[in-house]
């Protein structure tokens, strides 16, 4: 019964009904209901955020997004709870509040009915009936539910660190008996250092290390029970633990791929990899609902929606949101081309930069166009000419009414306008809007005339002067 002003806007408010999403991603096959939320979305691939933070030059995909960050800076909370005091900054943070007055739990478990206020909590519950365990430690494989627990974990390969003095221990009741010794050091201002053969931890009390030798008698055990490889002198929790590790240096992967071979060190590493070949994707972004094979890609992939770039290059101050993407970055200013072409010894410092550059040696051109079976080495440059055939010219002038079809074609032409000329010749300083008439340019200094007539033998400086000499004095 819902009532617009305009047909098209009620054609388009039956797509909520019908399920029709007309717009799709040509990346990664998304579909959408309006075209203005696929060219939001097409900025998770493009890397594109046009809306900036004037305070700290945080970028955004959308204005929306931004309005809501720029509240961190002046403190505004426009939305209140109308039953208690409360103010957010957000209002899907005051729809989640008020459910805390209304008892309100909209989202539910189908397996067994539990219910819950977000949908986020849901998601994460659901693991307990799927068994679904995507946190792994990377040094022994073993699987964890939650990210806390991973971290927890992980201390027991790093050890358990003290916050006043930096020990670190195997163990975290180690830990609190260290502590202990703190206190007690702190009344009697003791510091000398104590240590046993039972125990591979030194602590600065005597106190402290009664605290551990009792702990030691209390288990039963000779020593800490901490297991130490010989190769690396790193220290495990248990035997297993330690086994996992040592195939890092004898190189055994026990585990491997029914389906291409590939071996692993882990089953869980082997598990993720097998996600290649069944198309199982678990994580999905809650913000535009796109899937991944592995919690840590969803991870990054959130940071196009929050703006968080972490990686900082400490030469320009450039921000980035992978770490990959900053060591390429680092390139610029190193100067290093680790790619090299074996053909010709060309160097590049991105690989597929060299891949593009091999089609040149090999002749391989993948991109055909289905309107005239032209082939192409690079797929931007199949989109650049199909437009030959659509007419479609999405670059426009600012200056005046042109649009083009290319880019570069707006850059040479807005030249025009700013009387900018780039190139100049370093015979006579002249200057050029385009490298391509600096190139011509360059023969009157070489004397190269590579166009020839082949009725007559006259030679050209261009393609032109030739065919304009052939069409005024004709054949011989």
């Amino acid at each position: 019964g819902a009532a617009f002003n305009t047909l098209i806007t009620l054609q388009v408010h039956q797509r909520i009904h019908t399920g029709e999403k007309p717009y799709n991603c040509e990346e990664c096959g998304a579909v959408f209901a309006l075209s203005d939320t696929l060219k939001k979305h097409l900025r998770v691939h493009t890397g594109e955020k046009p809306y900036v933070c004037d305070e700290c030059g945080k970028q955004f995909t959308e204005s929306g997004s931004l309005r809501g960050h720029q509240r961190l800076h002046t403190g505004e909370k426009p939305y209140s709870c109308d039953l208690c005091d409360k103010t957010f900054a957000y209002l899907g943070a005051l729809k989640t509040h008020r459910r805390s007055h209304t008892g309100e739990k909209p989202y539910w478990c189908d397996k067994c009915n539990k219910t819950f206020t977000q949908r986020s909590s849901l998601n994460l519950y659901r693991r307990v009936h799927t068994g679904e365990r995507p946190f792994w430690c990377e040094t022994c494989g073993e699987t964890f539910v939650w990210q806390n627990s991973l971290k927890e974990h992980q201390l027991s390969h790093t050890g358990y660190p003290c916050s006043r003095c930096g020990d670190v221990f195997p163990d975290r009741s180690l830990l609190y008996n260290h502590n202990l010794g703190h206190r007690w050091r702190d009344k009697q201002d003791l510091d000398p250092q104590h240590t046993s053969t039972r125990c591979p931890a030194a602590f600065r009390d005597i106190t402290a290390l009664s605290f551990c030798l009792l702990f030691i008698q209390k288990q039963k055990k000779t020593g800490c029970g901490v297991h130490q490889c010989q190769d690396c002198n790193k220290t495990f929790k248990s035997k297993h633990n330690l086994k996992l590790h040592q195939r890092i240096h004898t190189g055994e992967r026990p585990h491997s791929c029914d389906e291409c071979g590939a071996a692993f060190n882990t089953l869980i590493t082997l598990q993720v990899h097998q996600r290649i070949h069944t198309g199982e994707k678990p994580y999905s972004c809650e913000e535009c609902g796109a899937v991944f094979a592995l919690s840590d890609t969803l991870k990054k992939h959130l940071r196009v929606h929050t703006g968080e770039k972490p990686y900082v290059c400490d030469e320009c101050g450039k921000r980035f949101t992978e770490s990959g993407s900053l060591r390429v970055h680092q390139r610029i200013h190193t100067g290093e081309k680790p790619y090299s072409c074996e053909e010709c010894g060309a160097v590049f410092a991105l690989s597929d930069t060299l891949k593009k550059h091999l089609r040149v040696h090999t002749g391989e051109k993948p991109y055909v166009c289905d309107e005239c079976g032209k082939r192409f080495t690079e797929s931007g440059s199949l989109r650049g000419h199909q437009r030959l055939h659509t007419g479609e010219k999405p670059y426009s002038c600012d200056l005046c009414d042109k649009t083009f079809a290319y880019l570069g074609a707006l850059k040479t032409h807005r030249r025009r306008h700013t009387g900018e000329k780039p190139y100049w010749c370093d015979k006579c300083n002249k200057t050029f809007t385009q490298r391509s008439s600096l190139n011509l340019h360059r023969r009157v200094h070489t004397g190269e005339r590579p166009f020839w007539c082949e009725t007559c033998g006259e030679t050209f400086f261009c393609q032109l002067d030739k065919e304009m000499t052939e069409t005024l004095v004709g054949p011989v």
